[in-house]
């Protein structure tokens, strides 16, 4: 699997979705799905970048925050309309949880209270998951390790711990795997069209599957600046700690997020080095994807790609 030769960098990124990819370029996001007889469902929506709906957003720091709440919730809404169009078997029911909520507010309320409880769990189970059990884990054990940092340092290798773990537990699913696929599919198609060729299955497939500028890397790098900002809190009070933690979470994504600007704007010695365990990681969170996979990733592609030549440099 041959890495090709960049000869742009594109600020157009995706996400891969149940059946399918959501692309998003400089102005306007495509989601395509994958039917069962090999056809396409899609959709595209304007997008507007958070520094035209404020100055603000635009500043170092400060744009990451945005982005990534941005993206949280572009995502979900996405995932959430992916599930409502994935093919399923004719006889399935929906769900009696489903059923309730329809019953309860109606179908267009319905759906924005999915929405809304959807987005409030991608924002909960990450701080919850990566930032509260590892400080109270570590405040089971605080007895063992006689001084802040030593504290500090443990904190870390749970968080990252718990992470990988989660990724490899989440992977062995049938169904990640196939969302782990499309990812591959995402990352080989946006590797093909940075390195100048035309967007063809056979091309795409010649491409490695690992991308610089992964989401879900970026998380893992959040993790890792958690780890080093943490360390300057030294309170003991393990309920403080952890309000002060979530306090400094928008920081820590603004610095995780000019930390992945800057290693994936620059090809050197020392920016391949510091991306390196994003891309490792990358061997879990995606997979080989099959001639459908990619052909959805280039039509989702295709679509968002600006009309002015250039207008999606990043």
């Amino acid at each position: 699997m041959s890495e090709k030769c960049c000869k742009i960098k594109t600020m157009i990124g995706g996400q891969a979705l149940i059946e399918g990819i959501m692309m998003r370029g400089p102005d306007k996001t495509a989601t395509v799905l994958l039917k069962s007889d090999g056809s396409h469902v899609c959709r595209e929506k304007e997008y507007i970048p958070p520094k035209k709906k404020c100055f603000l957003f635009g500043w170092p720091i400060i744009r990451g925050v945005a982005a990534f709440v941005g993206s949280i919730g572009g995502g979900m809404s996405e995932l959430l309309w992916s599930a409502d169009n994935v093919e399923v078997a004719e006889e399935e029911e929906p769900s009696k949880f489903d059923a309730w909520i329809e019953k309860k507010f109606g179908m267009e309320k319905a759906q924005k209270f999915l929405m809304g409880f959807a987005v409030a769990l991608g924002i909960l189970l990450p701080i919850g998951l990566f930032i509260l059990l590892p400080s109270l884990i570590t405040d089971l054990i605080a007895p063992i390790f006689p001084n802040v940092a030593l504290r500090a340092l443990s904190e870390g290798v749970i968080k990252i711990a718990i992470f990988l773990i989660f990724l490899w537990l989440s992977s062995r699913m049938g169904e990640m795997k196939r969302l782990y696929a499309f990812h591959g599919a995402e990352h080989k198609t946006i590797h093909c069209y940075e390195a100048g060729e035309e967007l063809t299955v056979e091309n795409v497939r010649r491409h490695t599957r690992r991308h610089p500028r992964c989401g879900t890397s970026f998380l893992f790098v959040v993790i890792l600046i958690s780890v080093l900002v943490y360390s300057f809190i030294r309170i003991e009070n393990v309920w403080l700690r952890m309000v002060l933690r979530i306090a400094l979470l928008p920081l820590v994504v603004g610095i995780s997020y000019e930390f992945n600007r800057l290693v994936g704007r620059y090809d050197n010695f020392l920016t391949k080095l510091l991306r390196l365990p994003g891309i490792a990681l990358q061997g879990i969170i995606t997979n080989e994807p099959d001639d459908d996979m990619i052909a959805v990733a280039i039509d989702a592609l295709e679509r968002v790609i600006p009309e002015e030549k250039g207008a999606d440099r990043w």
